[in-house]
Parts: structure tokens; sequence; C-alpha cells
């Protein structure tokens, strides 16, 4: 009997229904564009191109800065500063989050610097990235990882601060006292959680920083939007805006199915 019961818990729990949920909110997201394009459309008739294209205007622009390859060059030299900027500043404030918050010596050493230098915003690091790698990807790629660096930072800091002083109480008992295997094997992978959160939150901004880490003179989709505001080409603008936003989306996606194996334990 208990047998029995167990099974019609199991198929109760059983998420027999996530199809009509994504369905669903597949229809609820379709209705929200399809409305978000109207309200535009309609906009768009009470202004001047230059102000506010149509959303059939900018879909032509769209189309024509892709068959002309010019998107897919601005994107090329884009990434190739997004890339090493997201790896780069992602991986240092990870690794400096865990070991301020580790070690409270650390911590007390450091907390005056790093209260100074949070407050300032990358767009204002563009001198140093010029004097310091010149007008090309590796300066672009310093303004994204500093971007990257302090939420990751502050991210795991706060994921390993987090971790239960019982969990270390067990893995001490269990025979790990070194504090490198403590980290590696305990404090890590109970911090994974607020870790990945970081990691996604950093892509995102790291997409928003693009912009930014172009405005002296960088090529890529940051500079092509630049571009085209100075010259009124509001259509191109949004055709770019949509790239970053596409490009985003992709990502994300990707990195959401990396971290739902990463924590399938959950």
């Amino acid at each position: 009997m208990a047998v029995d019961v167990s099974e019609q818990v199991d198929r109760e729990e059983r998420p027999t229904s996530i199809t009509d949920i994504d369905t669903q909110r597949l229809r609820r997201g379709l209705a929200g564009v399809v409305g978000f394009l109207l309200l535009w459309m309609g906009a768009s008739l009470t202004q001047p191109a230059y102000v506010l294209p149509s959303p059939l205007a900018v879909a032509e622009t769209f189309y024509a800065q892709a068959a002309s390859g010019e998107m897919f060059v601005a994107l090329g030299n884009s990434i190739l500063h997004w890339i090493p900027g997201a790896v780069f500043g992602t991986g240092l404030g990870i690794a400096a989050g865990v070991a301020l918050a580790w070690s409270p010596y650390l911590d007390d050493v450091t907390s005056p610097v790093v209260r100074v230098l949070r407050p300032v915003p990358p767009l204002a690091l563009i001198g140093f990235a010029i004097a310091w790698f010149g007008i090309n990807h590796a300066g672009a790629a310093f303004i994204i990882a500093v971007g990257a660096f302090w939420i990751n930072f502050y991210a795991t800091y706060g994921g390993v601060e987090g971790v239960s002083e019982d969990l270390l109480d067990v893995a001490r008992s269990l025979g790990v006292n070194r504090d490198i295997e403590l980290v590696r094997t305990v404090v890590v992978p109970a911090s994974l959680p607020e870790i990945t959160t970081g990691i996604r939150t950093g892509i995102g901004r790291c997409w928003m920083l693009v912009v930014a880490s172009e405005l002296f003179g960088v090529a890529g989709i940051g500079r092509r939007i630049l571009r085209a505001s100075n010259n009124l080409q509001v259509d191109v603008v949004i055709t770019y805006i949509l790239v970053l936003s596409l490009m985003y989306l992709v990502v994300d996606v990707a990195f959401r199915a990396l971290q739902r194996r990463a924590l399938v334990w959950r």
C-alpha cells in the first residue's frame, strides 16, 4: 500500500505540464512583443524618421547591414575584446572574492582600497586604458574586465561569506583541515549558486560595456552606434542595439543551460 501511495505522489509531482507552461509563457511573450511593436509603429507615425523610425524601416536597415557584411565585421571586432575582457575580469573577480572572503587578514588589508575603487565607473578609466594599452582591443578589453570584475567579486564574496560553519565543521571532522582543501572541496562548491549568478550578471554587464569600451575609437558595435547617432541615423542605432540584445540573449541562454547542469544537485 505504501508503494502505491509513493507511486501516486511521484505521479502527482512529476512535471507533466512543463510543455503547457512553456507554451503559455511563449504565447504571453509573443503577445507582449506584438503589443510593443504596435505601440512603436503607432508612435513612429507621429514622429519624423530621424527621431523614431518605424519597425519596418529598422527591419530593412537590419537586413541591409547584415547583407553588406558591415554588421558581422562590427560584431567580430566587438567579440575580440568582449571575450578576453569578460573572461579575465570574471576570473579575477571570482579569485579575489574567494580569497578576501576566506581570509580575514586579506579582507582587512584590502578593504580600504576596495571601498575607494569600487565606486569608480569603468567609463572613468578610459584615460588609463589608452595610456596603458593604446587605442586597440586590449584597451577596450580592460574597460570590460573592470565591469566584470566587481560584479563577480561581490557575488563570490557574498557566497563564500555565507557558507555555513556547520558545513565546515563537518568537513574538518572528516579530515579536511588545510585551508586550500576546504576552499576547493567545500567552500567553492557551496558558493557555486552565487558564483554562477555573478557570472551570468557579469556577462550581461559586459555586453552593456561594449559601447563604453569603444568610446575612444576602437572598432565594433559600440563605435558603429556612436557614429550613427552623430549622423542622426536612428534606424542604424536601433539596428545595432538589437544586435547587442540578440548576442546577450544567445550567450545568456547558453550559460543558463550550463548553469542548470552545474547546479543539478540543487
